[in-house]
C-alpha cells in the first residue's frame, strides 16, 4: 500500500518541478521568497513617477487656462501695446586703438571718458521739453538752451543730424544720474568714447598727429564718403594729422547698435542689448624706436641751444632708417608739437594757440614737408652719375683752383685742395670737381679761374641756354631723381612734398625735372621777355648741389641706396597691426593680423666700382684726416660713411648756412641710413653731424654691439626722466 501511494506522488511531482524550471509556476500570485525583496525595491520607485506624470498633467492644464484667459480677456490690450511700443536701434561709439612703438612702449592711447548723446528718433514723439527740464540742472546749461539744441532749431531739415552731442567728457556724478534715468530719456545714450592721451607729450608729436572732431573741412570725406568708405556719425573722432590720419579706418574701429524699445509717447525707453555690439579699433605697433627718438628730440635741441644764433634757426630734422627694410626708426621734428594739446577739455590748445599757428611752426613735419636746399649731400649720386655717363673716369684728376670763372660769374672753392680724384672729390667736398660736373653735363667746356669757357660748337649763349644747358640739366636732375632725390618717398603719412628744382624765372619748382624746361619757356611767352634762360654759373651750381631742395626722408632713402647697392626702398613707419589690446603693454603671444613687408620701389643698376668710389669717398669724410665730417666721427668705435652738405639759403629775408649730414653705418656691413638738417646752423660738420653721431652712439649701444663695453649698453625703454628733459619742456613752457 505504501508503495502504490509513493508510485503515484512521483509522476505528479516530477511535472511540478519543471514547471519551476520553466518558470510557469502554478500559482502567478505566489512568488518564490527569493523574489520578494526586489519587488519591494520596485515599488516606491513607481510612486514617484506616477506622482511627476501627475503634477505635469496638472501644471499644463493650468498654463493652458491661462494661455485661454489671456488670450480671450487681455488679448485686445496687448495686442494694442505690441503695435504701439516700437524698438530703435542707437549708435553706440567704438573705442580708439591703441599706438605702439617697436619695442611695446606706449605711445597712445584713450584715458577712459564718457559723453552724452541723442539720437533723433524720425517716427516717434520725443519730449525734448521734460528732457531738457530734467539734464539741465545736472550739467549746469540753460534748459531752453539745451530744448533748442536737441530740436536743432534754426538748421535746415536737409541737415539736421541723426546723432547729437549734447555733453563731453562728464563727471562721475553726471554719469550716474544719466544712468538712473535712462529709461525717461528716449535716445539718450552715454558714448564710452574716451579721450586720447599721449603719455609722452611732443616725443613724436608730429608723426603720431592728433584727433578731433568732424569739420566742414573733412565733412564730406567722413559723413559723406564717395569712395566706398564707412559713414560716420558727427559725434565721432577721426584723425586729423600723422599716423592717426593715415590710419584712421584702422584705428577707429565700428559703430555698434544698441536695441532699445520705446514707448509711443515718447516718455521712457528700456534697453535691449547691443546688435551688433560696437567693435574696438586695431593695435598698431610702429617701428619708430621710442628711446632712439628721445635721444634725437634732445641731441636736436641742444644743438640748437648751442648754436652761434639761435634764433636764425627756425626749424630742424632729423630721421633714421632701416638700410634693408624701410623701417623708420627716428623722426624727430621741430618745433616739436604736443598732440595733448587738442585733446578737448585739457585747454593746451588755447595755451599754446600762438605757438602752433605761427608761420612754419609745430604742425608742419619737416621730415617729409618743407624740401630745402642740400649742398654737398648730393656729390655721391652727382659723382656716380658723371661716371655712368663717362664724363669723368675712375682716374679722372683735377689741379683745384679757389676761383673758377662760369661764363662770367666768379665763384670759389672752400679752400685749395690741390690734385682731386673722385674720392677726395668726396671727401674735401671739392666744388671745383663738381662746378666742372654740372657744366659737362651741360656742355660747356674750358672754364678755369682764368677762362669763362664756352659751349660746344662754338653756339651763341642764347643758343646754348635753349638746348644743351636743359638736355644736360634734365639728364643731371632724372639721374638724381633714380636715387630717390625729388619724388615722394611714399611713406606713410599725410602730406608728404615732393622736392624743387629752382630756375631763376620759376624760383622753386615742384616739379618733375623734365616739364622745367616747357614751365620756362611758357612763363617766358607769357611775359613777352627773349631773356636767356640759363646761365653757364646754374649748371655749375646744379652738379654740387646749391639749386636743389630736398627733403630729409629723401636724403635718408638715397642714403640707404648708397649703403644697400642700389636698391630704393620705401620707408614705412608700420610695422604690424594687431586686434584689440587695450592693455600698456603689447603682450608678446598676441598674433598679428598684418605685417608690413620691405618694398622696393626700384632698383638702380650702378656699376659696383663706380658705387665703391662714392663709398670710399664718403668713408673718407668721416674718417681721414682733412674730411669734412672727421672732427666729429673720427674717435667712432664703429665705421661710418657721410657726407657733409652746407647750402646758401634765405630765412627771414636773412642770408644763412643750411647745415645738412647724410651717413650709413657700420661701413663694411650696413644697418642704418641718418639724415639731419638744421637751417641757419652753419656747416653741415658745425651742426648736423654732431646730431647725427649721438643718435648713431646711441643705436648702437641699444642693440649691444660690440663697439661699446657692456658699461655703456642702453635699453629700449623710453627714459623715465623724459619729461624733465628740456626737449620736453620747450613746447609746454611756450605759451
Amino acid at each position: 500500500m505504501a508503495h502504490r501511494s509513493r508510485s503515484w506522488f512521483l509522476p505528479r511531482n516530477k511535472k511540478k518541478r519543471r514547471s519551476v524550471q520553466q518558470g510557469l509556476p502554478r500559482n502567478p500570485k505566489r512568488q518564490p521568497a527569493d523574489e520578494e525583496p526586489a519587488a519591494r525595491a520596485r515599488r516606491p520607485h513607481t510612486a514617484r513617477v506616477n506622482f511627476i506624470y501627475g503634477f505635469v498633467f496638472i501644471a499644463m492644464g493650468c498654463l493652458i487656462l491661462r494661455l485661454g484667459f489671456v488670450q480671450i480677456n487681455e488679448g485686445a490690450s496687448f495686442r494694442k501695446q505690441a503695435s504701439t511700443v516700437s524698438m530703435k536701434k542707437v549708435a553706440v561709439l567704438p573705442s580708439r586703438g591703441w599706438i605702439f612703438d617697436t619695442n611695446g612702449n606706449l605711445l597712445a592711447y584713450n584715458k577712459p571718458s564718457y559723453s552724452v548723446t541723442l539720437d533723433v528718433f524720425s517716427d516717434t514723439k520725443q519730449d525734448f521739453h521734460r528732457m531738457a527740464q530734467l539734464l539741465a540742472p545736472v550739467f549746469h546749461v540753460n534748459a531752453k538752451d539745451l530744448e533748442d539744441t536737441m530740436e536743432q532749431k534754426g538748421v535746415p531739415t536737409s541737415k539736421r543730424l541723426a546723432q547729437i552731442s549734447l555733453f563731453k567728457n562728464i563727471s562721475e556724478k553726471q554719469l550716474s544720474f544719466v544712468e538712473e534715468h535712462l529709461d525717461s530719456l528716449p535716445g539718450v545714450t552715454i558714448q564710452s568714447d574716451g579721450m586720447r592721451e599721449y603719455p609722452y607729450g611732443d616725443l613724436a608729436g608730429q608723426v603720431l598727429g592728433y584727433t578731433s572732431s568732424i569739420t566742414q573741412d573733412n565733412e564730406d570725406q567722413y559723413l559723406h564718403p564717395k569712395d566706398g568708405g564707412p559713414k560716420y556719425l558727427l559725434s565721432q573722432k577721426v584723425g586729423t594729422s600723422g599716423i592717426e590720419q593715415e590710419y584712421e579706418r584702422l584705428l577707429q574701429g565700428k559703430v555698434g547698435k544698441q536695441e532699445v524699445l520705446v514707448d509711443p509717447s515718447g516718455n521712457s525707453q528700456q534697453q535691449l542689448g547691443f546688435n551688433p555690439a560696437p567693435q574696438p579699433g586695431k593695435t598698431l605697433q610702429l617701428t619708430l624706436d621710442g628711446h632712439l627718438q628721445a635721444v634725437a628730440q634732445e641731441a636736436l635741441y641742444s644743438q640748437l641751444l648751442h648754436a652761434k644764433d639761435a634764433s636764425e634757426i627756425p626749424f630742424a630734422s632729423a630721421v633714421m632708417m632701416d638700410v634693408h627694410t624701410g623701417a623708420v626708426l627716428v623722426m624727430a621734428s621741430y618745433p616739436y608739437l604736443d598732440p595733448n594739446w587738442y585733446t578737448p577739455g585739457n585747454g593746451g590748445y588755447l595755451k599754446h594757440q600762438d605757438y602752433l599757428n605761427q608761420p612754419g611752426g609745430p604742425q608742419t613735419n619737416y621730415v617729409i614737408q618743407g624740401p630745402q636746399t642740400v649742398g654737398s649731400t648730393v656729390k655721391p649720386a652727382n659723382l656716380i652719375l658723371a661716371l655712368e655717363a663717362g664724363i669723368i673716369t675712375p682716374w679722372t684728376t683735377i689741379a683745384d683752383s679757389y676761383y673758377t670763372d662760369l661764363g662770367g660769374y666768379t665763384a670759389h672753392d672752400d679752400a685749395n685742395h690741390g690734385i682731386v680724384d673722385p674720392i677726395k672729390a668726396i671727401a674735401v667736398s671739392c666744388d671745383t670737381y663738381f662746378y666742372q660736373i654740372g657744366l659737362h653735363f651741360a656742355k660747356w667746356f674750358g672754364s678755369t679761374a682764368h677762362n669763362p669757357g664756352a659751349p660746344q660748337d662754338g653756339k651763341s649763349l642764347m643758343s646754348w641756354a635753349t638746348t644743351d644747358f636743359w638736355q644736360g640739366y634734365v639728364k643731371l636732375m632724372m639721374g638724381e631723381w633714380s636715387f630717390g632725390l625729388g619724388p615722394k618717398t611714399g611713406i606713410d603719412l599725410p602730406g608728404e612734398q615732393m622736392g624743387n628744382w629752382w630756375v631763376d624765372e620759376l624760383g622753386s619748382k615742384p616739379a618733375q625735372p623734365t616739364v622745367v624746361p616747357a614751365e620756362v619757356a611758357k612763363t617766358l611767352k607769357q611775359k613777352g621777355r627773349v631773356d636767356i634762360p640759363a646761365l653757364p654759373a646754374d649748371a655749375a651750381f646744379i652738379g654740387m648741389g646749391q639749386l636743389q631742395q630736398y627733403t630729409p626722408i629723401q636724403l635718408v632713402q638715397y642714403t640707404a641706396m648708397l649703403a644697400n647697392g642700389g636698391q630704393r626702398i620705401q620707408p614705412h613707419l608700420l610695422e604690424a597691426v594687431y586686434p584689440s589690446v587695450m592693455k600698456p603693454t603689447l603682450p608678446k603671444n598676441v598674433k598679428p593680423l598684418q605685417v608690413v613687408k620691405p618694398h622696393v620701389e626700384s632698383t638702380l643698376k650702378i656699376k659696383p666700382e663706380y658705387l665703391q668710389i662714392a663709398r670710399e669717398g664718403m668713408l673718407d669724410a668721416l674718417n681721414s684726416p682733412g674730411g669734412t665730417a672727421y672732427d666729429v666721427f673720427h674717435d667712432a668705435p664703429y665705421k661710418a660713411a657721410g657726407k657733409t652738405g652746407t647750402a646758401e639759403i634765405t630765412i627771414n629775408q636773412h642770408k644763412v648756412d643750411n647745415s645738412v649730414f647724410i651717413a650709413y653705418a657700420p661701413y663694411d656691413k650696413p644697418q642704418v641710413a641718418i639724415a639731419v638738417m638744421i637751417p641757419g646752423a652753419g656747416w653741415g660738420a658745425d651742426a648736423a653731424a654732431p646730431v647725427a653721431r649721438k643718435i648713431l652712439d646711441s643705436y648702437f649701444k641699444e642693440h649691444h654691439a660690440s663697439f661699446f663695453p657692456k658699461k655703456d649698453w642702453e635699453n629700449t625703454a623710453i627714459p623715465a626722466n623724459w619729461k624733465q628733459s628740456a626737449a620736453y619742456k620747450q613746447p609746454e613752457e611756450t605759451h
